[in-house]
Protein backbone atom coordinates (compact mmCIF):
# COMPACT_ATOMS: atom_id res chain seq x y z
CA UNK A 1 0.00 0.00 0.00
CA UNK A 2 2.94 2.10 1.11
CA UNK A 3 4.34 1.84 -2.27
CA UNK A 4 1.55 2.37 -4.42
CA UNK A 5 1.08 5.78 -2.08
CA UNK A 6 4.93 6.22 -3.11
CA UNK A 7 4.55 5.77 -6.65
CA UNK A 8 1.07 8.39 -6.91
CA UNK A 9 3.19 10.79 -5.27
CA UNK A 10 6.18 10.36 -7.66
CA UNK A 11 3.53 10.68 -10.53
CA UNK A 12 2.39 14.07 -9.34
CA UNK A 13 6.07 15.55 -8.93
CA UNK A 14 7.61 14.63 -12.66
CA UNK A 15 7.97 17.18 -14.57
CA UNK A 16 6.00 16.69 -18.20
CA UNK A 17 8.62 19.16 -19.93
CA UNK A 18 11.49 16.93 -19.09
CA UNK A 19 10.60 13.57 -19.94
CA UNK A 20 13.96 12.33 -20.85
CA UNK A 21 14.84 12.11 -16.88
CA UNK A 22 11.76 10.43 -16.00
CA UNK A 23 12.89 7.23 -14.01
CA UNK A 24 12.47 3.78 -16.02
CA UNK A 25 9.24 2.64 -14.42
CA UNK A 26 7.66 5.67 -15.13
CA UNK A 27 8.59 5.36 -18.95
CA UNK A 28 7.33 1.67 -19.24
CA UNK A 29 4.29 2.60 -17.69
CA UNK A 30 3.27 5.60 -19.94
CA UNK A 31 4.57 3.34 -23.04
CA UNK A 32 2.40 0.36 -21.67
CA UNK A 33 -0.82 2.99 -21.23
CA UNK A 34 -0.13 4.63 -24.55
CA UNK A 35 0.00 0.64 -25.87
CA UNK A 36 -3.13 0.02 -24.05
CA UNK A 37 -5.02 3.02 -25.63
CA UNK A 38 -3.86 2.30 -28.71
CA UNK A 39 -4.80 -1.02 -29.07
CA UNK A 40 -8.26 -0.10 -27.63
CA UNK A 41 -9.36 2.95 -30.35
CA UNK A 42 -7.94 0.23 -32.94
CA UNK A 43 -9.76 -2.78 -31.94
CA UNK A 44 -13.43 -0.22 -31.80
CA UNK A 45 -12.24 1.15 -35.21
CA UNK A 46 -11.27 -1.86 -37.10
CA UNK A 47 -13.14 -4.47 -34.86
CA UNK A 48 -16.36 -3.26 -33.27
CA UNK A 49 -17.15 -1.18 -36.23
CA UNK A 50 -16.87 -3.33 -39.05
CA UNK A 51 -19.16 -6.19 -36.57
CA UNK A 52 -21.47 -3.50 -35.66
CA UNK A 53 -23.34 -3.81 -38.87
CA UNK A 54 -23.83 -7.60 -38.61
CA UNK A 55 -25.00 -7.15 -34.99
CA UNK A 56 -27.61 -4.64 -35.82
CA UNK A 57 -28.85 -7.69 -38.55
CA UNK A 58 -29.12 -10.22 -36.34
CA UNK A 59 -31.09 -8.38 -33.62
CA UNK A 60 -33.39 -7.61 -35.74
CA UNK A 61 -33.24 -10.80 -37.55
CA UNK A 62 -33.78 -11.67 -33.75
CA UNK A 63 -37.00 -10.10 -33.32
CA UNK A 64 -38.33 -11.05 -36.45
CA UNK A 65 -38.02 -14.70 -35.60
CA UNK A 66 -39.53 -13.86 -31.51
CA UNK A 67 -42.72 -12.38 -33.49
CA UNK A 68 -42.98 -15.39 -36.05
CA UNK A 69 -42.19 -17.79 -32.84
CA UNK A 70 -45.30 -15.64 -30.57
CA UNK A 71 -47.68 -16.13 -33.56
CA UNK A 72 -47.25 -19.50 -34.35
CA UNK A 73 -46.93 -20.44 -31.23
CA UNK A 74 -50.67 -18.77 -30.65
CA UNK A 75 -52.03 -20.74 -33.38
CA UNK A 76 -50.63 -23.39 -32.26
CA UNK A 77 -51.81 -22.82 -28.95
CA UNK A 78 -55.51 -22.13 -30.76
CA UNK A 79 -55.35 -25.53 -33.25
CA UNK A 80 -57.91 -27.47 -31.67
CA UNK A 81 -60.46 -24.00 -31.16
CA UNK A 82 -59.46 -23.71 -35.16
CA UNK A 83 -60.73 -27.11 -36.49
CA UNK A 84 -63.83 -27.46 -34.11
CA UNK A 85 -64.24 -23.72 -36.12
CA UNK A 86 -63.75 -25.35 -39.20
CA UNK A 87 -65.94 -28.03 -37.98
CA UNK A 88 -68.84 -25.82 -37.98
CA UNK A 89 -68.33 -24.33 -40.94
CA UNK A 90 -68.72 -27.67 -42.72
CA UNK A 91 -71.69 -28.36 -40.98
CA UNK A 92 -73.37 -24.46 -41.18
CA UNK A 93 -72.32 -24.89 -45.25
CA UNK A 94 -74.04 -28.24 -45.71
CA UNK A 95 -77.29 -26.99 -44.05
CA UNK A 96 -77.31 -24.51 -46.06
CA UNK A 97 -76.15 -26.77 -49.10
CA UNK A 98 -79.16 -28.73 -48.47
CA UNK A 99 -81.77 -26.16 -48.35
CA UNK A 100 -80.86 -25.57 -52.13
CA UNK A 101 -83.29 -27.18 -54.00
CA UNK A 102 -82.44 -29.71 -57.03
CA UNK A 103 -83.64 -29.40 -60.71
CA UNK A 104 -86.65 -31.61 -60.23
CA UNK A 105 -87.51 -29.91 -57.20
CA UNK A 106 -87.75 -26.22 -58.97
CA UNK A 107 -91.13 -26.72 -60.39
CA UNK A 108 -92.64 -27.66 -57.23
CA UNK A 109 -90.80 -24.13 -55.61
CA UNK A 110 -92.13 -22.19 -58.07
CA UNK A 111 -95.84 -23.25 -57.24
CA UNK A 112 -94.87 -23.00 -53.47
CA UNK A 113 -93.78 -19.36 -54.26
CA UNK A 114 -97.26 -18.13 -56.22
CA UNK A 115 -99.34 -20.18 -53.27
CA UNK A 116 -97.69 -18.13 -50.87
CA UNK A 117 -99.29 -15.10 -52.43
CA UNK A 118 -102.39 -15.84 -53.11
CA UNK A 119 -102.29 -17.11 -49.44
CA UNK A 120 -101.25 -13.89 -47.88
CA UNK A 121 -104.68 -12.63 -49.85
CA UNK A 122 -102.84 -10.68 -52.72
CA UNK A 123 -103.84 -10.72 -56.30
CA UNK A 124 -100.99 -11.90 -59.05
CA UNK A 125 -101.02 -9.92 -62.07
CA UNK A 126 -97.88 -11.36 -63.29
CA UNK A 127 -95.56 -14.65 -62.63
CA UNK A 128 -92.72 -14.85 -64.56
CA UNK A 129 -89.64 -17.24 -64.64
CA UNK A 130 -86.92 -16.20 -66.23
CA UNK A 131 -83.74 -18.25 -67.53
CA UNK A 132 -81.41 -19.52 -64.84
CA UNK A 133 -78.15 -17.82 -64.23
CA UNK A 134 -75.30 -20.50 -63.40
CA UNK A 135 -72.45 -19.81 -61.08
CA UNK A 136 -69.34 -21.57 -59.55
CA UNK A 137 -71.72 -24.41 -58.02
CA UNK A 138 -74.89 -23.00 -58.24
CA UNK A 139 -77.60 -21.65 -60.46
CA UNK A 140 -80.50 -18.87 -59.47
CA UNK A 141 -83.11 -18.73 -61.42
CA UNK A 142 -85.47 -15.07 -61.16
CA UNK A 143 -88.79 -14.62 -61.47
CA UNK A 144 -90.72 -11.33 -61.80
CA UNK A 145 -93.58 -10.68 -59.60
CA UNK A 146 -96.06 -8.57 -59.54
CA UNK A 147 -98.79 -8.61 -56.98
CA UNK A 148 -101.87 -6.63 -55.75
CA UNK A 149 -102.99 -5.67 -52.15
CA UNK A 150 -102.31 -3.93 -49.48
CA UNK A 151 -99.55 -2.75 -47.74
CA UNK A 152 -100.01 -5.54 -44.68
CA UNK A 153 -100.99 -8.19 -47.13
CA UNK A 154 -97.18 -7.02 -48.80
CA UNK A 155 -95.66 -8.09 -45.11
CA UNK A 156 -97.39 -11.20 -44.80
CA UNK A 157 -95.92 -11.85 -48.15
CA UNK A 158 -92.30 -11.31 -47.68
CA UNK A 159 -92.75 -13.20 -44.29
CA UNK A 160 -94.51 -16.34 -45.58
CA UNK A 161 -91.50 -16.71 -48.48
CA UNK A 162 -88.75 -16.13 -45.63
CA UNK A 163 -89.97 -19.00 -44.00
CA UNK A 164 -90.54 -21.31 -46.99
CA UNK A 165 -87.66 -24.54 -46.54
CA UNK A 166 -85.77 -23.09 -49.13
CA UNK A 167 -83.96 -20.39 -50.28
CA UNK A 168 -85.76 -17.46 -52.00
CA UNK A 169 -84.46 -13.93 -51.88
CA UNK A 170 -86.11 -11.04 -52.85
CA UNK A 171 -84.77 -8.57 -55.00
CA UNK A 172 -85.90 -4.62 -56.73
CA UNK A 173 -88.82 -4.15 -54.49
CA UNK A 174 -90.99 -1.66 -55.51
CA UNK A 175 -94.20 -0.68 -54.19
CA UNK A 176 -96.39 1.98 -55.81
CA UNK A 177 -100.04 2.99 -56.40
CA UNK A 178 -102.34 1.10 -58.03
CA UNK A 179 -104.48 3.41 -60.09
CA UNK A 180 -106.72 6.46 -59.51
CA UNK A 181 -110.15 4.20 -59.57
CA UNK A 182 -108.06 1.48 -56.98
CA UNK A 183 -109.06 1.88 -53.42
CA UNK A 184 -106.77 4.06 -51.39
CA UNK A 185 -105.30 1.03 -49.23
CA UNK A 186 -104.26 -1.06 -52.49
CA UNK A 187 -100.73 -1.24 -53.66
CA UNK A 188 -99.15 -2.96 -56.23
CA UNK A 189 -95.68 -4.69 -55.83
CA UNK A 190 -93.48 -5.50 -58.61
CA UNK A 191 -90.20 -7.54 -57.21
CA UNK A 192 -88.01 -10.08 -58.56
CA UNK A 193 -87.95 -13.20 -56.73
CA UNK A 194 -84.77 -15.60 -56.57
CA UNK A 195 -84.10 -19.24 -56.07
CA UNK A 196 -81.09 -21.40 -56.18
CA UNK A 197 -80.27 -24.68 -56.93
CA UNK A 198 -77.02 -27.03 -56.70
CA UNK A 199 -75.58 -27.66 -60.08
CA UNK A 200 -75.45 -31.55 -60.56
CA UNK A 201 -71.72 -33.12 -60.55
CA UNK A 202 -72.32 -33.17 -64.91
CA UNK A 203 -73.27 -29.57 -64.79
CA UNK A 204 -70.38 -28.53 -62.59
CA UNK A 205 -68.06 -29.88 -64.61
CA UNK A 206 -69.08 -28.37 -67.72
CA UNK A 207 -69.48 -24.90 -65.99
CA UNK A 208 -66.00 -25.35 -64.94
CA UNK A 209 -64.70 -26.66 -68.87
CA UNK A 210 -66.21 -23.35 -70.00
CA UNK A 211 -64.40 -21.09 -67.47
CA UNK A 212 -60.90 -23.21 -68.02
CA UNK A 213 -59.07 -20.80 -70.30
CA UNK A 214 -58.16 -22.17 -73.49
CA UNK A 215 -54.64 -23.79 -73.86
CA UNK A 216 -52.12 -22.08 -75.97
CA UNK A 217 -51.54 -23.27 -79.59
CA UNK A 218 -54.56 -25.62 -79.60
CA UNK A 219 -56.46 -23.36 -82.18
CA UNK A 220 -56.46 -21.03 -84.61
CA UNK A 221 -58.51 -17.84 -85.62
CA UNK A 222 -61.19 -19.18 -87.07
CA UNK A 223 -61.78 -22.22 -85.54
CA UNK A 224 -59.79 -24.68 -87.35
CA UNK A 225 -57.06 -26.69 -85.14
CA UNK A 226 -53.34 -26.09 -85.97
CA UNK A 227 -51.39 -29.11 -86.98
CA UNK A 228 -47.56 -28.97 -87.28
CA UNK A 229 -46.24 -29.31 -90.53
CA UNK A 230 -44.84 -32.86 -92.03
CA UNK A 231 -41.37 -34.23 -91.71
CA UNK A 232 -39.68 -33.42 -94.07
CA UNK A 233 -37.32 -36.55 -95.63
CA UNK A 234 -34.15 -37.05 -95.67
CA UNK A 235 -32.29 -37.19 -98.18
CA UNK A 236 -30.81 -41.30 -99.52
CA UNK A 237 -27.15 -42.37 -98.38
CA UNK A 238 -25.19 -42.65 -101.32
CA UNK A 239 -23.00 -45.75 -102.30
CA UNK A 240 -19.85 -45.75 -101.75
CA UNK A 241 -18.22 -47.64 -105.06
Amino acid sequence: MNRILEFFQQLRQLDFNDIGRWPLPFHIFFIALFWAVASLGAGYAFVWQSAKPVLEKAEREELDLRASFEQKQMKAANFSAYKQQLAEIERSFGAMLRQLPGKTEIPNLLVDISQTGLAAGLQEELFQPMDEIRRDFYAEKPIKIRLKGAYHEFGRFVSDIAALPRIVTLHDIDIGPTGKDAPPDQLTLNVTAKTYRYLEEEEAAAEAAKKAPAKKGTARPGGKPATAPPPKPRPAAKKVG
